[in-house]
């Protein structure tokens, strides 16, 4: 199977780019590919404990995936998450801010993973 790396700079609400580019990416995962995930610019947010989205009526979290959900559950099945350092200093996160399994990176792992991939993939 492929190793690819996906890269995302959308957040994880207000547009459909972070929710499609999870559903690939646990497609992927349930393929059998090999998967790491860069985030970089507002898409900082979607390993974020707590999610916007919580706010939100219930009846809008029923018809909306809570990203932080998927993100974990591509945590479980294999994915391999980054956030941009310098993404997350200028928004105020820390690593304390994000789901366990998740770690802040450099441009230098983004460099290493798209050398690495046999697919490179940005959202």
């Amino acid at each position: 199977m492929a190793k690819m790396t996906v890269i995302l700079g959308e957040p994880p609400y207000g547009k459909e780019r972070a929710y499609l580019s999870m559903r690939f990416i646990l497609t992927a995962l349930t393929e059998g590919h090999d998967i790491n995930l860069f985030l970089f610019e507002e898409a900082v947010y979607l390993p974020k404990e707590v999610q916007e989205s919580e706010k939100r009526s219930a009846d809008l979290d029923e018809k909306l995936a809570n990203c932080r959900n998927l993100m974990k559950s591509a945590l479980e099945m294999g994915a391999d998450v980054k956030v941009c350092g310098v993404c997350a200093r200028e928004r105020t996160l820390s690593q304390d801010d994000l789901i366990e399994g998740i770690t802040i990176g450099a441009m230098q792992d983004l460099i290493r993973w798209i050398v690495e991939a046999d697919k490179v993939v940005s959202f």
